[in-house]
């Protein structure tokens, strides 16, 4: 038995008693917690992440990430140094919002089509708030300020993309990876496309289910999912709240707001900071307080970390997806922790040349929006938008690394003349 494992169990188990006891004490704070997280679960979660689910996995038996990984090849290995199937898993995941990212990860890897460094790179920057979330729940709902709206996505979505830049790094190049640079197209490879179907239809020939096959295994391993899913966000709801009612938080805050006044940021931020460590969306309503002290550079900021961050009920929910892989979660965790510094620091450089005038807008959009119905924000209207957003995305990634192949193509070309 290694150190670790035997200071980790003991640890384990006392913190689950601990649980147990505090749920004894305060019985109707525990309940009211995990009612309040099933409600979650059901009405934004599962509604919002389910029919992704299903989707991302019929089309993975369907080899359409096959051809997708196939054009998008040129386009994300120099990049980010994944396969081109990393395109798909960052459209889904950016569109669709955690855990999307991981789960097809996860996939690809059982396929044998990403490798583990390659996994650990895509699951790193593939994993995001969707729009959904980003504009209706936190920039509408919590600020009720929808201007905020183009510097946080900026920041989040943003601080993504260099996130998967840096992560190119994380690894040791493999033999495939130097042929496949250092390579020159070939006349059996010029025709991409030819060469996507064939890929798509040998995918489809090798997966071998029917359609009616297909689809249930799809519903009933999406289903599994969305299982855990909702177990791991009651539990975090629960322990949470019980913290709370024991007065550990109170001290954790203490600590953060000391944290804040060395680096001369409002100590009241430390209450969403506090509580976005935990579960996202209770961090981004305490980011979107109505706090007049607190200017609403530094509250973005505190959202845009707390979204890039992901809260310790999505580490969870990724933690059991790459369980069944090889892929490592330290990566994952030092990503995260490096996409939440850099989104909130996009936020303070860009606040004045960006949105230097909302400050004063804030309090008209407040009052506005309180007189207005608000719809609930994963519509039938929200899913058309999002299909319609994965679909831009991956139209003008595919168009992006067709460009770049034929770049390639045409200095091949002139390389050849020049040698002859």
């Amino acid at each position: 038995m290694s150190i670790k494992s035997y200071f980790g169990a003991p640890l384990f188990i006392f913190g689950l008693l601990a649980l147990s006891i505090l749920m004894f004490i305060f019985p109707n704070a525990y309940l009211e917690a995990a009612l309040r997280g099933m409600v979650i679960w059901w009405d934004v979660l599962f509604p919002s992440l389910f029919p992704f689910f299903i989707i991302s996995e019929v089309l993975l038996g369907f080899g359409i990430v096959h051809l997708i990984g196939t054009l998008l090849d040129p386009l994300m290995r120099p990049i980010f140094r994944i396969p081109g199937s990393g395109g798909f898993v960052a459209a889904m995941g950016y569109v669709s919002g955690y855990p999307i990212g991981a789960k097809l990860t996860a996939q690809l890897w059982e396929q044998k089509m990403i490798n583990r460094d390659e996994g650990e790179r895509l699951v790193a920057f593939t994993t995001s708030s969707d729009p959904i979330f980003l504009i209706g729940a936190v920039s509408i709902g919590f600020f009720h300020n929808p201007l905020i709206v183009p510097i946080l996505a900026i920041a989040h979505y943003g601080g993504g993309f260099l996130v998967g830049i840096l992560m190119r790094f994380h690894g040791e190049p493999t033999v495939q990876e130097s042929v496949l640079t250092s390579s020159v197209p070939s006349k059996l490879h010029r025709n991409r496309l030819i060469e996507a179907f064939r890929a798509m239809h040998a995918a489809r020939i090798n997966d071998g289910r029917n359609i009616g096959e297909l689809f249930r295994q799809a519903i009933l391993s999406s289903l599994q999912l969305m299982v855990v899913v909702g177990g791991l966000v009651v539990f975090f709801s629960v322990f949470l709240e019980l913290l709370t009612q024991a007065g550990i938080m109170k001290w954790l805050y203490l600590v953060i707001e000391k944290s804040l006044s060395i680096v001369n940021m409002p100590p009241a931020l430390s209450q969403s900071l506090v509580g976005g460590t935990f579960e996202v969306t209770l961090g981004a309503r305490f980011a979107g307080q109505p706090i007049t002290y607190i200017p609403l550079s530094f509250k973005v900021a505190a959202a845009a970390f707390i979204l890039s961050w992901g809260g310790l009920s999505v580490h969870a929910q990724i933690a059991s997806i790459l369980h069944s892989t090889n892929i490592r979660y330290w990566p994952f965790l030092v990503a995260r922790l490096a996409h939440g510094i850099i989104a909130a620091c996009i936020v303070k450089l860009l606040w004045e040349p960006l949105a230097g005038g909302i400050e004063a807008h804030s309090t008209i959009f407040l009052t506005e929006l309180s007189t207005r119905p608000q719809p609930f924000i994963y519509s039938p209207e929200g899913y058309i938008n999002l299909i319609g957003i994965n679909f831009i995305i991956l139209l003008a990634m595919i168009i992006f690394a067709m460009i770049c192949w034929n770049i390639k193509l045409l200095w091949s070309r002139c390389r050849r003349l020049f040698d002859k």
